[in-house]
């Protein structure tokens, strides 16, 4: 991935300022939260009491070079994402506002309450704030099998920003709504949660085509390493992973091919109005 001078990408760097070690949790947690909620949507119902013990205090401490190497090209990627999409509403009539970009570890306070950084990656709407410890990125390689790059985070970031694009369309109220009325089946709603989910990575591929036609940031096997990281996390990876068989009914955010399928989609036509999961998935 190619380096640019974009910088401004609203960015709240919470690293070293002494947010507390998580206690409890562990693989276990790891695994839920990772099927739940790994590039995913709203975590509020189990952030504000997945840790009964509460954090433990830890003193404030300098980041360290590669520490604030990361958090630049964090800041570069977040700024991006701003640009791209400042490009994409403005093109159909709309304004939009970037969402804030929070690096944390361990543990931090968000909109949907106590962030963790067992929970993964995530966009709380509450807030219209990205969640990242960049630690998970190791769980990412280590317990799933993706081969971590510099791209693999741009893409993750860029499916929480498409969290953020759904907010700030109306989707996000659309499915809450849907949740909290009672009408619909855990099953059907596993499948709007499915949608939900392939909509966000259609958004970024559709960030990486318009992104790349801007600035040029994409080097050989860049688009792999997003797809490798999307393959990962797909329901039936993690199932076959966590619980060795695969129940398509539980997915909650899609099959390793359809989230390939539709990064895809988005990237080989970067057109947003090509990217309705929803009517696609739930006839």
């Amino acid at each position: 991935m190619r380096w640019t001078d974009d910088r401004g990408g609203n960015v709240e760097d919470r690293r070293g300022l002494g947010g507390g070690a998580v206690v409890g949790g562990g693989l276990g947690t790891l695994i839920i939260a990772a099927i739940i909620f790994f590039l995913g949507g709203d975590p509020s119902s189990i952030l504000s009491s997945s840790s009964s013990s509460g954090p433990a205090p830890t003193e404030q401490r300098e980041l360290s070079a590669e520490e604030r190497k990361i958090g630049e090209m964090v800041d570069m990627m977040g700024k991006w994402n701003t640009i791209t999409w400042e490009q994409v509403f403005s093109e159909n009539g709309m304004t939009y506002e970037p969402p804030k970009i929070v690096l944390f570890e361990n543990t931090t306070q968000s909109g949907c309450g106590t962030a963790q950084a067992a929970m993964g990656p995530f966009y709380c709407p509450a807030d219209q704030s990205v969640y990242m410890d960049m630690s998970f990125f190791n769980e990412l390689q280590q317990r799933f099998g993706a081969k971590v790059t510099e791209f693999t985070v741009a893409y993750v970031l860029a499916h929480e920003v498409g969290h953020h694009v759904q907010t700030l369309l109306g989707t996000t109220q659309k499915v809450d709504q849907m949740r909290r009325s009672g009408q619909y089946s855990e099953a059907e709603m596993n499948r709007v949660s499915v949608a939900t989910e392939l909509q966000a990575d259609f958004y970024a591929g559709l960030w990486a085509k318009r992104t790349d036609a801007e600035k040029n940031i994409l080097e050989p096997g860049d688009i792999q390493s997003a797809i490798d990281a999307a393959e990962a996390v797909g329901d039936d990876n993690i199932q076959k992973r966590s619980q060795g068989y695969v129940n398509q009914e539980s997915f909650t955010h899609g099959s390793s091919a359809q989230r390939k399928e539709w990064f895809m989609k988005g990237y080989n036509t970067g057109d947003i109005r090509q990217g309705d999961t929803f009517n696609q998935l739930l006839r």
